[in-house]
């Protein structure tokens, strides 16, 4: 359907025709229904005698009127409404019937199954809220709203305004009517409705303005919202007084509300004044510190928002990245400078190897990428538009100094606030304050795709010391230039048992090779670790000798940054066929030995369970797993009860545990072999179920959980659990691709346990591998494009990669020669995963080891 996917090239016409005023939205979500009534009035100006149209996807639409004037619904075609003859001033009204949906997209409604009371909540990045009202759907065409909501009796709403005292109706139930709100772009517009249960808080601004500060949940997780809410407004109060302190602006909106809602699609949306976040950031269970340094990043990166990207939006999606980027960048920087958790950029690290996967695929885009249309969009919300472009905005902090860079924040903030920006506007302020020519820098930083590779060549002299230090940078590809970077290199030598840093040096790199003046002389230490404190975004490489220190002695490693960095070296090296799964799962467990940082933990654990799973050659595949899963139950028993490494440990284990392992995951479930101090959670008897299930355990002990467990999240995992079983294989795929009435999480829970155990038995899924490429084409016609996107990327079969007599990368490529008329957005998902195997085919041949 065209009509759904705007260009760029309809939104500039648009824009160019339309300045849009104010909209008042009458919601009324009284009815148990599968449709709710929308009622549209927007004023706005155009060209007299121009045409152009609103956007609206709705199930029906009863009645268009264009200045007093009925218009015949048959002007609403293809998600449009057409719009022609227009005066100067206009006014439009449009009533509908528009649908609920259970994808976490528009007007999302989710039925608690613990109490069986309903809750709505709405997600409109990035072109939703045509899914709730007429609307022009581009985020240059700003305007006021004023939302009135007719709910059931026991409802409170929210918005982006503050929540008015209700009113009751005569026909029942009673009408929420909000002030209208500053202009901004329809989709940070937000409505949040249901028997939520809320708790306030207060901070007074720099300006002396009191803000009224609120957090949220359904009623059923009222008591851990009480248990987590102090430390919420904590890490809100921090990010407020330094973001204020920062931008030399003070927060613009009247209220900051923070909702937590099920089933939610990504972390959290920055709809101005009402933030929503998706409700596993309300705890059940003790956090590990990694949770929790994870929602204060959530927190901190959507309070960024308000100025970047709510204040003063993008002009159009190509600045998304920006947005984005900015974000992510000052989250991880108040993180680490106003709250407690001061080593915010090692968790850093770890995020920013998101980007690096990314930037190393077939679709790898320049930073600020062409966006010709929605569906570019979709694709590019991506570590290329997140985390590398929040590194490369690190660096241009230290390019232009950060305090020139504040500055020019103020001025940008002043110059377009309730407006509209782009790239060039926030470059301009910045060349202003700095005195610096930028062009050159965006131009190899924003406008090129890839990502180099440093090495270090190093020339030792006769007494040992060193005679040259050269950085060498590879390029990627033959249209990528060489970058500037502003770099530390370390130098660390045993200092009695710990392997601590001796010298650093930090320096500016640009070229292919640099010759690093300030280290000649230096002892020739025994390991030499380019880009030390992460100040750059590039691949690093090691030299061999220093390779082989690494390998051995990363737990004699005092600092957790540089154990972070060399961890993502190593990782980055076993993903590129460069060091075998084995060595490299080595190489986590010395580091798992030692490793304080929660966050590195986390990552670590997650990596080694991808190359167990996808990396290791499937001769050994099991047994790999075994003596994995037993090494991390001995580190767990060796550990502090009740510490977080504990918990991780024990938590990974239960995931890889193998047969042999059966009868004390049993004995866990019924309270004994417990180790000393560990909380056995309701998620990890769940994964505990999922694990049993894989193992053949019958449906029976499922349904004894689900009544032990009979929440929202329970039934999720109650799927999971189910889909990780050995039998009834054939029905999980079916339901996973083609029942479009699977909510959101479910079906995530639904893939994740299909996949994440076949590694015991991948023959039994061979058959399934043709039916899926057979099946993707379908599957992005029937879905929605959030839906679609996550089933084509989560069943791509790159875990039967070699595992099976059919060659998962054959098939694929077969594919995308065969399917050169599939929509681009499908055809990028597909060459992504593609390229995703062929890494895993040649992470299984590799048998190198270098320690």
């Amino acid at each position: 359907m065209p009509g759904i996917n705007l260009t760029h090239d309809e939104a500039r016409k648009r824009a160019a025709i339309v300045m849009v005023d104010h909209y008042d939205v009458h919601l009324d979500l009284r009815a148990e229904a599968p449709t709710f009534l929308s009622r549209t009035r927007v004023s706005f100006d155009a060209t007299p005698g121009s045409a152009t149209f609103v956007d609206l996807i709705a199930d029906e639409v009863t009645s268009i009127t264009l200045n007093g004037t009925d218009v015949d619904v048959s002007a609403w075609e293809d998600s449009r409404i057409s719009l022609t003859n227009l005066a100067e001033h206009n006014t439009l009204e449009v009533t509908a019937n528009c649908v609920y949906m259970h994808t976490g997209e528009g007007m999302h409604r989710f039925t608690d199954p613990l109490d069986k009371r309903d809750y709505v909540y709405t997600q409109f990045e990035v072109p939703d809220a045509r899914r709730v009202f007429a609307v022009f759907e581009q985020p240059d065409l700003k305007a006021t709203f004023a939302f009135t909501v007719d709910v059931a009796e026991d409802w409170t709403v929210l918005s982006n305004s503050a929540t008015p005292t209700p009113t009751p109706l005569p026909d029942g139930g009673r009408r929420f009517a909000f002030e209208t709100h500053p202009r901004i772009s329809s989709y940070i517009t937000a409505i949040v409705a249901g028997p939520y249960v809320g708790l306030t808080d207060e901070l007074v601004n720099s300006e002396g303005r009191a803000i009224p500060l609120s957090v949220w949940a359904r009623a059923s997780l009222e008591e851990e919202l009480r248990a987590d809410a102090e430390e919420i407004f904590t890490i809100t109060k921090q990010g407020f007084a330094f973001y204020e302190s920062q931008f030399s602006r003070a927060y613009p909106f009247a209220t900051y509300d923070q909702i937590f809602v099920p089933e939610y699609n990504a972390g959290a949306m920055e709809n101005a004044g009402c933030v929503t976040f998706r409700d596993e950031y309300i705890f059940r269970s003790t956090p590990t510190q990694a949770e929790r340094v994870r929602r204060a990043n959530t927190i901190l990166h959507e309070l960024a928002h308000m100025w970047f990207g709510d204040l003063v939006t993008m002009k159009w999606w190509n600045d998304l990245w920006l947005n984005e980027s900015f974000a992510e960048f000052m989250a991880y920087l108040s993180e680490a400078e106003a709250t407690e958790f001061s080593d915010a950029w090692t968790a850093f690290n770890i995020r920013k190897e998101w980007g690096v996967m990314c930037d190393q695929l077939p679709s790898t885009h320049p930073i600020k990428a062409e966006i010709r249309d929605l569906a570019d969009v979709e694709v590019n919300f991506d570590g290329i538009t997140y985390s590398k472009g929040a590194a490369v905005l690190r660096q241009l902090v230290s390019y232009v100094g950060r305090d020139n860079f504040m500055t020019g924040l103020t001025r940008y903030f002043e110059a377009h606030a309730w407006g509209n920006a782009t790239l060039t506007d926030l470059l301009s302020q910045l060349e202003a304050t700095s005195g610096r020519d930028l062009t050159a820098w965006a131009d190899v930083w924003l406008s090129q795709a890839g990502i180099t590779v440093l090495r270090t060549d190093i020339t030792e002299a006769a007494d040992g010391s060193i005679e040259s230090l050269d950085v060498v940078e590879e390029l990627p590809q033959a249209d990528t230039t060489h970058r500037p970077h502003r770099l530390a290199i370390g130098g660390y030598d045993m200092v009695g048992d710990a392997l601590e840093r001796v010298w650093r040096v930090e320096v500016d790199v640009n070229g292919e090779r640099t010759r690093v003046d300030e280290a000649t002389g230096l002892v020739r230490p025994a390991l030499i670790l380019v880009n030390d404190d992460d100040l750059t975004y590039a691949k690093s490489r090691l030299d061999d000798a220093s390779l082989a220190v690494a390998g051995r002695n990363v737990d004699k490693l005092t600092d957790p940054m540089p154990r972070a960095l060399i961890a993502s070296i190593m990782w980055s090296m076993c993903r590129d066929g460069e060091l075998s799964a084995p060595a490299y799962l080595d190489f986590c467990l010395r580091l798992l030995a030692v490793e304080t940082n929660s966050d590195v933990v986390s990552g670590t654990l997650a990596k080694a369970l991808t190359a167990l799973n996808q990396f290791t050659s499937p001769a050994v595949t099991v047994q790999a797993h075994a003596d994995f899963a037993q090494q991390l139950l001995a580190l767990a028993s060796s550990l502090p009860g009740g510490s977080d490494r504990q918990k991780q440990m024990a938590e990974a284990f239960i995931r890889v545990a193998v047969d042999p392992h059966r009868d004390l995951l049993e004995n866990w479930l019924e309270g004994r072999d417990l180790l000393e101090g560990f909380e056995l959670s309701q998620q990890a008897r769940w994964a505990i179920r999922q694990t049993l299930s894989a193992m053949g355990a019958p449906a029976t002990d499922l349904a004894a959980e689900e009544a032990r467990d009979p929440s929202l999240t329970g039934m999720q995992m109650a799927e999971g659990a189910r889909a990780a079983s050995p039998t009834g294989r054939t029905e999980v795929f079916e339901r996973i691709m083609t029942d479009t009435s699977v909510p959101n999480a479910t079906l995530m829970e639904l893939m994740g346990g299909f996949v994440s155990h076949a590694w015991r038995d991948p023959q039994r899924d061979e058959d399934l591998i043709d039916r899926y490429f057979a099946s993707v084409r379908e599957v992005w016609q029937t879905f929605t494009h959030h839906m679609a996107s996550r089933i084509v990327a989560g069943m791509y079969p790159t875990h039967l990669t070699g595992r099976t007599d059919r060659d998962v990368v054959a098939i694929g490529r077969a594919w995308l020669d065969d399917n050169a008329d599939a929509p681009r957005a499908l055809r990028r998902l597909m060459a992504e995963q593609l390229d995703h195997a062929e890494r895993a085919q040649r992470a299984q041949a590799c048998d190198t080891t270098v320690w």
